[in-house]
């Protein structure tokens, strides 16, 4: 064998090679004609790949004229790996035409794609090409399947084509416990779980990553603690994705302290798991140690995280504390983050909750691209400060830009109407949200508009709106009307009202409560008392008012 063949076999023994190396190989193996051999012009045409040189990756495949099933299979799996669906499944289709035949890893792929394209057809499709080709019972088309129909939520496919497989390895048991993870089935995927242990087939990280996903609620904490006790006992604990999926579930179970242990256990926390414990403490309210998180995070100079930004922001609101949503904007404007849209709607939201809807509108001029998500939180904004017509003027300018409205930004247009008094504006976006944008109005739009009219003293024209609703008419709306009923002093209506509702919902204790403060603001004393008196015989009490003031 001569020098530069074993050369170029030295270099291909590497996984990997950089752009200028895989042209110096395919120029060797060029001149020393092996690029005739499928098997060297599989490995540059993955070397290329690796650099996202895919012209000439393709170029290459195109002069090959011995193509293997590899070759085919690179060339397919280079282009799925950059989302070019498009080119992936003319060559499959190529493939198809051919003299060849796919085999389970182009099937795999292929499935993969059409999951990340939100084909459904195409993975229907393709798994009868599965079954026609005898490959429904190999574990490596088996666990491709299994995790498409998972993530698309199929779980009755995923659970026959599980069933199906001859001997399902590893890799297939994690695919089905990672989908009914995925969508929240914990007790079937616990029970699988388990039955993977019962065959024999010890577990790796994935599966308890999966087990520990679908794990969200405080009531849950119990499961999750057990399988923290097998990651101990099992030695997983050195495994950086359990260990951050452990603190990921214990903040989101509630139980802070174990996430702070788990967490200080960590040699080497990564961005996801510093993220899942700041979010952890802000959603249950701890939002100093939140905040002193997110320091220490930054003071290791970890790349800022868009969403974390935003859960922090959120949990700054509570405070009702400028300054610490200033200071994050400041951080946001040093890392270059001032055009993210994720970032800025939540910048806008911060401002606008906080009371300084100069500045919500002023980081809103400042973002060049903007989707619905950030006119949303503009709207509800100046509508929240009695600025409608500016409302106004941002719906008509998302029109303007092509974007679409959606029930968010109705909510929160009529909030601006209601907010300021405008009913004939309000009845108008109404009209046009089902007329216009097929939009079917939800409980908070009726809510919305029963106070555009009710809140100008329109109260029988709210109450005919509501009359005209499909039933069951949602309790928040009848409330809704009964708060305009009291701020008029309109005891009748109120009586109507909730002579219609009371009988049907009578843990809606606040009700009578309210038909006693209006007749006690019109003076009838006995009927306030009356109501009082009934409340009473059936048990119910209101919880007597204090206050911490002066204690």
């Amino acid at each position: 064998m001569s020098i530069p063949i074993r050369l170029i076999l030295s270099y291909l023994s590497k996984p990997h090679q950089n752009l200028l190396n895989t042209k110096q190989l395919h120029a060797m193996i060029t001149k020393t004609h092996l690029s005739l051999d499928p098997f060297f012009a599989t490995k540059i045409i993955r070397y290329y790949a690796g650099n996202d040189e895919l012209s000439s990756a393709h170029q290459l495949f195109d002069e090959s004229p011995n193509r293997s099933i590899y070759l085919w299979n690179s060339i397919i799996r280079a282009y799925a790996k950059v989302h070019d669906f498009g080119t992936t499944f003319d060559l499959f289709r190529q493939l198809v035409r051919s003299e060849l035949r796919p085999d389970n890893f182009t099937f795999a792929c292929i499935l993969r794609a059409c999951l990340e394209n939100d084909d459904v057809n195409g993975i229907r499709v393709n798994h009868g090409k599965v079954v026609v080709a005898g490959l429904d019972r190999d574990s490596i088309c088996g666990s491709a399947l299994v995790t498409v129909y998972a993530k698309m939520g199929f779980l009755d496919d995923c659970r026959k084509v599980f069933e199906g497989v001859f001997e399902p390895d590893l890799g297939t048991w994690n695919s089905i416990i990672n989908g009914y993870g995925y969508c929240g089935f914990w007790e079937e995927g616990l029970k699988l779980f388990n039955d993977m242990r019962n065959k024999c087939i010890r577990p790796d990280g994935y599966a308890i990553v999966a087990l520990l996903s679908a794990l969200s609620e405080s009531r849950l904490v119990e499961i999750g603690e057990g399988i923290h006790s097998l990651c101990v006992k099992s030695g997983f604990l050195s495994n950086a994705h359990v260990g951050s999926s452990l603190v990921t579930m214990y903040s989101k179970c509630a139980c802070l302290d174990s996430a702070h242990k788990v967490f200080c256990s960590l040699s080497e926390p990564d961005i996801v798991t510093w993220s899942s414990l700041i979010t952890g403490f802000a959603n249950s309210g701890d939002i100093s140690s939140a905040f002193i998180f997110f320091r220490d995070r930054n003071m290791l100079g970890m790349k800022p995280d868009p969403v974390l930004l935003a859960s922090i922001l959120v949990a700054s609101v509570q405070l009702v504390n400028l300054g610490v949503g200033c200071e994050i904007h400041g951080y946001v404007l040093r890392h270059g983050l001032e055009t993210d849209i994720l970032v800025c709607s939540a910048l806008i939201d911060m401002y606008s909750k906080c009371g300084n809807m100069d500045l919500a509108i002023q980081v809103l001029n400042a973002l060049p691209l903007r989707n619905i998500v950030v006119y949303n939180s503009a709207i509800s904004g100046l509508g929240s400060h009695g600025n409608p017509e500016q409302a106004f003027e941002l719906f008509d300018e998302l029109l303007e830009k092509g974007l679409r409205p959606d029930e968010s930004t109705f909510s929160a247009i009529l909030h601006a109407c209601s907010q300021s008094g405008l009913v004939k504006e309000g009845q108008e976006y109404f009209k046009r949200m089902k007329d216009e944008f097929g939009i079917e109005p939800r409980n908070e739009h009726c809510v919305h508009m029963v106070k555009v009219l009710g809140m100008v003293g329109k109260l029988e024209e709210a109450y005919n709106f509501v009359l005209s609703l499909s039933e069951p008419v949602d309790a928040g709306i009848w409330g809704a009307l009964l708060g305009c009923c009291e701020m008029h002093g309109n005891a009748a209506l109120a009586e109507t009202i909730l002579h219609n509702l009371f009988g049907n919902q009578p843990e809606e204790h606040l009700y009578p409560v309210l038909l006693s403060k209006i007749y006690a603001n019109n003076g009838r004393w006995d009927d306030a008392e009356k109501v009082r008196n009934d409340l009473t015989d059936r048990g119910d009490r209101k919880v007597t008012g204090f206050s911490w003031i002066g204690r």
